[in-house]
Parts: structure tokens; C-alpha cells; sequence
């Protein structure tokens, strides 16, 4: 067929969640972060397996996305990262969302326009991103708790390194500010659940594990990726290759042209660094990564190739997010919408 495929392994989905849910330990509850498309995996087939799996809490980053999500999962419990926007009363009572309010502005907007309905708090630790400040906290924390929040959680900055003294920093602020208040309590994420029970708390959000990445080592491949072979062609020593002649062949070399871009998500970094594999061969990229074809050289190869690899056994999420000099969330979500997919 003549498009790239992105193949999803939902029941190594529905593993990895099961496997982080077991290290969060019999005491604490394990919920999913599906917030962008489920990192660009599709929200709904990807929450329908994670539900089968067990999974019955689920966070989503903006309240476009509850739409959706409430669609797949009538029963779910739906919390939102940026709390109440302006704006976002309708969607939030529709889709039955719990917002976790994260300023006094929003505290506010959210009593006043949405009265009862469910809420729960966001702190800032130490990440300085959202989240009520300590001393916020402390004027606030009597008339919040007096309204029976949901959830009171706060986000570690720096949960990929374990040796990081951030992460006890902020471990020590989260107790300072919610010991001894009768709410469920939620700190990490996947890097804060590898970090140990004592982080775990009542609820842990596992996102990026879910999908195959890092820092969750032990995790099962979700993501398949590849790409049709347009052309193929010789390419005489000294000749150039892709925009700009970024890549000369120091050599005669046969250069396969590949289905797939910047407009497909392969973003343009990874130009001369990274590779593609036939099978267990890996295939360089050469020349830039335009918006639809990638050139890889296949000179090595005994036949030609129908298609290339991108993403597979041989090839993990950040394994290429490396070669583009980036990390496995940006190469997750930015995969494009002409790949054709198929949920396994």
C-alpha cells in the first residue's frame, strides 16, 4: 500500500499499565494520562484499553479533549490538568469533568459558576509551572477543603533522574503543605512511580510509560511505524542529496525515497542522524527530512526494499527522539494524521 503505517499494540498498552499499577503498590490507586490524543495514539481506542485493563481515573490536559473521552468512557472519572478556564463551564459540566484548579482566580470562577459540581486542587512543589504557591495554599486551605475536593496533587520537575535532589525537595514541601487533610493525594507521575512508595501517595498517574518511553525502562513497544519506498535511484560519487545538498555520497550508493515527512511528525532534526531499518538492518537518512519524502541510503541492502522501518523492534521511540536530539513525548505526539493505523 502506498502510505506509512502506525501500528498500536493495545495489549502492550493495557501491560504497561498493568505493570506500573503492580509497582504503585496494593495502597494506591493508578490512573492514565491520555491528554493529547493519547499522546497522539488516539484517545479513544487507547482509554478503551486501559479501562479493560483496570484503569478508571484519567487525565487530560484541556477540556476540548473531554468531549472525547467521555464519548469512549461514559463511567470514567475525567480530570483536568488546566483546571477552569474561562469559558469552560459548559464543556466541564457536560463531559462531567473534574477540573484541578491550580490559582485563586480560578478557585473562584469555579464556586461561583459551577457551584457543587466535583473539583480538585493543583500545588506547586517547587516547578513553578501551575499550581497554588505555599502561601496561597495556607490562606485558601480551609474554605477548599471545606468543599470536599476530589484530588490534591503536585507535579515533580525533575522525576526522570532519580539521583536529583529536587526530587526529595519537593517530596518534603508536598507533605509540609497536605499531611493531615483527609483528601486522596497524587505526586508522580511515571519517573515519580519508579522513584519509590514513598512517592506514591493514594493515586499515581502514569503517562509516557504507558506508551513505551522512558524513564519506564521495562515498558513493552506500543508504537510500530513504517514508511512505503517510493523510488529508488544510483547515485553516482560526489552527487548531493535533499535540500540544501546537505549529504554528498563519498561513493556510488543506490537511495531509496520514503513516503513520510515533517508533515507526518518526522521532524526535521533528525536529518543525517537518524536511521531506518529493513528488517535488522539499519538504513541511514540521508539529506534533510523534507515534508514528504525522507532519503535513505540502501546501498547495503541485497534487494530493494518495499518499505522501511521507522519505528519498531529494532527502533523505540527514544531511540529516535536521540538522533533528533530530542525526547520520545515530541516524537509521540507529533505523529501526523495521513499515517494509516491500525489497533492491535
Amino acid at each position: 500500500m502506498g502510505t506509512a503505517h502506525l501500528t498500536v499494540d493495545l495489549a502492550a498498552l493495557a501491560d504497561n499499565w498493568r505493570a506500573l499499577d503492580a509497582l504503585s503498590g496494593a495502597d494506591c490507586a493508578t490512573g492514565a494520562v491520555v491528554k493529547a490524543d493519547a499522546y497522539g495514539l488516539g484517545i479513544a481506542p487507547v482509554a478503551r484499553a486501559l479501562w479493560e485493563a483496570g484503569a478508571r481515573r484519567f487525565f487530560i490536559a484541556v477540556a476540548e479533549e473531554g468531549a472525547a473521552l467521555r464519548a469512549a468512557l461514559p463511567e470514567a472519572e475525567i480530570l483536568l490538568f488546566s483546571g477552569h478556564m474561562a469559558g469552560d463551564a459548559d464543556a466541564i459540566a457536560a463531559a462531567d469533568m473534574v477540573p484541578l484548579l491550580n490559582s485563586i482566580e480560578q478557585l473562584t470562577r469555579h464556586f461561583e459558576t459551577l457551584g457543587d459540581h466535583p473539583f480538585g486542587i493543583q500545588l506547586d512543589t517547587g516547578m513553578n509551572r501551575l499550581g497554588l504557591e505555599p502561601a496561597e495554599w495556607a490562606a485558601a486551605r480551609d474554605l477548599v477543603l471545606a468543599q470536599r475536593p476530589r484530588l490534591v496533587m503536585s507535579h515533580l520537575a525533575c522525576a526522570d533522574d532519580p539521583e536529583d535532589a529536587m526530587n526529595g525537595r519537593q517530596l518534603a514541601v508536598f507533605h509540609e503543605m497536605t499531611d493531615g487533610i483527609e483528601v486522596p493525594r497524587s505526586l508522580a507521575a511515571t519517573g515519580g512511580i519508579g522513584l519509590g512508595p514513598e512517592y506514591h501517595f493514594d493515586l499515581t498517574r502514569p503517562g509516557i510509560g504507558l506508551y513505551g518511553g522512558l524513564p519506564f525502562a521495562e515498558a513493552r513497544p506500543v508504537v510500530a511505524l513504517s514508511a512505503p519506498v517510493v523510488q529508488v535511484r544510483e547515485v553516482a560519487a560526489g552527487e548531493t542529496v535533499g535540500y540544501g545538498a546537505s549529504w554528498i555520497a563519498d561513493e556510488d550508493a543506490r537511495i531509496a525515497t520514503v513516503s513520510a515527512g515533517y508533515a507526518d511528525g518526522l521532524i526535521r532534526a533528525m536529518g543525517n542522524e537518524a536511521v531506518l531499518f529493513h528488517g535488522a538492518t539499519p538504513c541511514p537518512l540521508v539529506g534533510r527530512v523534507s515534508m514528504d519524502l525522507l532519503t535513505v541510503d540502501v546501498s547495503h541492502l541485497p534487494d530493494i526494499p518495499d518499505r522501511l522501518d521507522i519505528l519498531g523492534p529494532e527502533q523505540g521511540i527514544d531511540d529516535l527522539a536521540t538522533a533528533a536530539g530530542t525526547i520520545g513525548y515530541e516524537i509521540l505526539t507529533s505523529l501526523g494524521g495521513r499515517y494509516h493505523r491500525d489497533y492491535r
